[in-house]
C-alpha cells in the first residue's frame, strides 16, 4: 500500500518534447490576418478623416503604448518573479521573455511618434510651437501652455526627447538580452549551481526593477504627460508602471490557458499556480484603483485651478461616458469577480477576467491620450478621425502578438533547471 502511493506521488513527468504545441503557428496566422485587416481599414479611415492624419499619428501612440507596456512591463515582471522565487514564477517565466525579445518590433513603433509625432510636431504642441511667444500672440496657444513650454524648456525638447529615449530603449535592450541569455545558459547547465543562478538573476533583477521603474516615470511624462505640457503628477509613473503589470499578467495568463490545452502546460500549469496568478491579478487591480482613486480624490478635494482641468476634460462633453467605462471595466468588474476563489481555479472564466483587464488597458490609454488635444478636450466626437482609435491600436497590436507567438516557439515552455519544477509536477494535494 506504501509502494501504491509512493508511485501515485510521482506519476506526473514532463513530456520530452518541451516546445509549444503547432497550433500556436495557426494563432501567428490569424493574429497576421487581422492585422493586415484593421491595416486596410485604418488607412482608409486616415484619408477619409481629412484631418491631415492627425488621428491616425494619436492612435499610433495608443498602440505603442499597448506594446511596449507587453514588452518592457513583461521584463519588469520577469524580474519581479526572480525576485519574489515563487513557483508561478516558473509557469509564466517563458510567456514573458517571448515578450521581452518583441523590443525590436516595439522600437520600430516608437520611430513615428518620435520622427512624426515628435520631430514634425504633429502630436506634442510643446515642439509644434517650439516659438511660444510667437504662438501665444497668435492665439495659437493660450497663457497657461505658453507659461509650460517657456518653464519646462530645459526637459521638453527634441535632444531631451530623442536622447531619454534612445537611451531607455538601449538598457532595457541590454537587460533583456542577458535576462533571456543567462536562462538559456541556466538550463543548459549540466550540473546546475542553484545557489549560483539564483545570486544571479536576483542580483540583476534587484537593481533593473528600480532602475526601470525610474526609467517609465521619464518616458511616461516625455511620451505621454508631455501631451499636456501644463500637466504634471508626482504618481503618474507609478499608475504606468502598476498599469503595466496588469496588463501583461492578463496577457500572460490567456497565453497559459490556451497553451494548457496541450503538453508540457498541460501537465505543468496546475490548479495551485494559477490560482495563485489570479491572486496577483487581484492585488494588482487593488493596487491600481488605489493609486487612480488616491490620485483624483486628493485633486480633486484640492479644487486647484491649475489641476483639476486635466480631469475635467476627461469628464465633460460626452467624455464621462468614457470615464464611466473604464471605471466598469478597469476596477469594477476585475474587482468583484476575482473575489470569488473559485473564479480563480476555473480556466474558462479566469480567461474572461484577463481579457476584460486586456480591454480595460486599452479603453484606459485611449482616455489618457486623446482629451489631451484641443480638438477633442471636453469635446468627444464621433468622426472618422476617431474610429482610428479601433483601427490602429488593433493592427499593431496583431503583428506583435504574431511576433510575440513567433518568440514563444523558439524555446521550450518550461525551465527545466529550476528549483521549483520538482513541486510544479507533483500532484495537487491541497489549493492556497
Amino acid at each position: 500500500m506504501a509502494n501504491h502511493s509512493f508511485s501515485e506521488h510521482h506519476t506526473k513527468s514532463l513530456p520530452a518534447d518541451l516546445s509549444a504545441p503547432a497550433f500556436v503557428d495557426r494563432w501567428r496566422s490569424r493574429a497576421l490576418v487581422i492585422g493586415c485587416i484593421f491595416s486596410v481599414l485604418a488607412i482608409i479611415l486616415g484619408f477619409l478623416s481629412g484631418d491631415h492624419w492627425d488621428h491616425f499619428l494619436r492612435a499610433w501612440l495608443h498602440g505603442f503604448m499597448l506594446c511596449f507596456g507587453f514588452c518592457c512591463g513583461g521584463m519588469c515582471l520577469l524580474m519581479v518573479q526572480y525576485l519574489s522565487g515563487g513557483k508561478w514564477g516558473l509557469i509564466i517565466r517563458r510567456p514573458l521573455e517571448a515578450m521581452t525579445r518583441t523590443l525590436p518590433l516595439v522600437f520600430l513603433y516608437f520611430l513615428p511618434v518620435g520622427i512624426l509625432g515628435m520631430s514634425f510636431g504633429k502630436i506634442y504642441i510643446w515642439n509644434q510651437y517650439a516659438d511660444w511667444a510667437t504662438a501665444l500672440r497668435e492665439h495659437l496657444i493660450t497663457n497657461e501652455e505658453a507659461h509650460a513650454i517657456h518653464f519646462k524648456h530645459a526637459i521638453l525638447n527634441p535632444w531631451g526627447f530623442w536622447g531619454t529615449s534612445l537611451f531607455v530603449f538601449f538598457i532595457i535592450g541590454t537587460y533583456i538580452f542577458f535576462l533571456n541569455r543567462w536562462s538559456l545558459q541556466r538550463d543548459a547547465d549540466s550540473a546546475p549551481n542553484v545557489k549560483y543562478w539564483q545570486t544571479k538573476f536576483e542580483n540583476i533583477s534587484g537593481f533593473g526593477v528600480l532602475f526601470y521603474s525610474i526609467m517609465l516615470f521619464i518616458v511616461a511624462i516625455y511620451w505621454i504627460m508631455s501631451l499636456d505640457p501644463t500637466w504634471y503628477s508626482t504618481v503618474y509613473g507609478f499608475q504606468f508602471l502598476v498599469g503595466q503589470a496588469y496588463g501583461v499578467l492578463g496577457l500572460a495568463i490567456l497565453t497559459l490557458i490556451a497553451l494548457s490545452k496541450a503538453e508540457p502546460i498541460k501537465t505543468a500549469f496546475r490548479v495551485t499556480e494559477q490560482h495563485d496568478m489570479g491572486k496577483l491579478c487581484f492585488a494588482f487591480v487593488m493596487l491600481n484603483m488605489y493609486l487612480a482613486f488616491g490620485a483624483f480624490l486628493i485633486i480633486w478635494s484640492g479644487n486647484s485651478p491649475e489641476e483639476i482641468p486635466w480631469y475635467l476634460d476627461r469628464i465633460r462633453g460626452n467624455w464621462g461616458v468614457i470615464a464611466t467605462l473604464d471605471f466598469v471595466f478597469h476596477w469594477l468588474l476585475p474587482f468583484t469577480l476575482l473575489l470569488s476563489s473559485d473564479l480563480k481555479r476555473i480556466k474558462s472564466r479566469l480567461a474572461v477576467v484577463c481579457c476584460i483587464m486586456i480591454f480595460a488597458r486599452y479603453l484606459d490609454m485611449f482616455w489618457l491620450i486623446e482629451p489631451n488635444f484641443r480638438d477633442a478636450a471636453r469635446n468627444l466626437h464621433w468622426s472618422f478621425g476617431i474610429f482610428e482609435y479601433a483601427t490602429v491600436p488593433v493592427a499593431l497590436i496583431s503583428f506583435w502578438m504574431a511576433y510575440y507567438f513567433t518568440q514563444l516557439k523558439r524555446r521550450p515552455l518550461v525551465a527545466t533547471n529550476d528549483p521549483h519544477l520538482a513541486e510544479i509536477l507533483e500532484p495537487e494535494h491541497a489549493h492556497a
